[in-house]
């Protein structure tokens, strides 16, 4: 079976929903931390490639980031990790699903959110300040004019924007559960988070880099990024849990739900510690 209906994607993320919520504190953290990392060296390599690209470029030079940046949830959703914005979809939908508590929903994604923070930010000082990859000419340039175009949004602005981020990507997880081989998650993850960078909205997680690579090259402050840190956090939850994870309760698993092809049946007995679902021998 090379790609699953949307309803066995729909079964199969309530249940790697409840699975992740039910993972030892010390493995939520761990994952969580290389997850926070990884999307932070994504976007590292996003600003190494377009810093000193030509201004004549235009909007292509979005789109190359763009282009680049997806390797983060790559590594995350093959590679292994706990990302807070696909939680924020899978956590959800198998609390609406009856699988999983309101408490244990928010203690996942409270855990998510501290272990994503720790790493990206590990990333930012360690590679960003101390490595200087973001401290100097064109690169700390680009990271002070990205960073102050999330900070100049509004809260209701930063809201709306996380929505429309966590739309995409929570939908590239769920394309990425959709399918049995390497190929084709790929595919599934590239095109909806190469489309929220492309498009600009903004993800709380990938913010973790950004702006704390910024405040420690002297621009900005705290309190500025916890005024963006806020409405980005709950618009990302309200785009995985209302947009996804609520849109397709409501169509695939609303009613008594029906019984899972046996493939289905047989992964999802087994054991989710990570965004990456177990693979089939056949890989591509």
């Amino acid at each position: 079976m090379a790609a699953k209906t949307p309803l066995e994607v729909a079964q199969y993320t309530a249940h790697t929903g409840m699975k992740k919520a039910q993972n030892p504190v010390s493995s939520v953290l761990i994952l969580s931390f290389l997850a926070g990392a990884f999307i932070a060296l994504g976007f590292l390599l996003d600003i190494r490639v377009i810093a000193s690209a030509p201004a004549e470029w235009g909007s292509l030079v979005n789109l190359i980031g763009a282009a680049v940046f997806p390797v983060g949830l790559i590594l995350v959703l093959i590679g292994g990790g706990e990302l807070l914005t696909g939680n924020m979809m899978a956590v959800p939908l198998a609390t609406i699903a009856r699988k999983l508590s309101a408490g244990n929903m928010l203690k996942n994604l409270t855990l998510v959110t501290i272990g994503n923070f720790l790493g990206a930010i590990f990333v930012a000082y360690a590679f960003g300040h101390v490595l200087g990859l973001t401290a100097e000419g064109a690169y700390l340039t680009k990271v002070v004019d990205m960073a102050g175009h999330k900070l100049d949004d509004s809260f209701l602005q930063a809201f709306i924007s996380g929505i429309g981020c966590n739309w995409l990507v929570a939908l590239a997880v769920w394309l990425s559960y959709a399918s049995d081989t390497m190929s084709g998650k790929v595919l599934g993850i590239w095109f909806p988070t190469m489309a929220f960078v492309a498009i600009g909205f903004q993800h709380v997680v990938a913010n973790m880099f950004l702006i704390p690579a910024a405040i420690f090259e002297g621009h900005y402050s705290w309190g500025q990024y916890i005024m963006n840190f806020i409405p980005v956090w709950l618009g990302n939850l309200t785009g995985g849990a209302l947009f996804v994870a609520a849109a397709y309760w409501m169509v695939y698993l609303r009613k008594r739900e029906p019984e899972a092809k046996p493939e289905v049946a047989m992964a999802a007995a087994q054991p989710v510690e990570t965004e990456a679902r177990p693979m089939w021998s056949k890989q591509a």
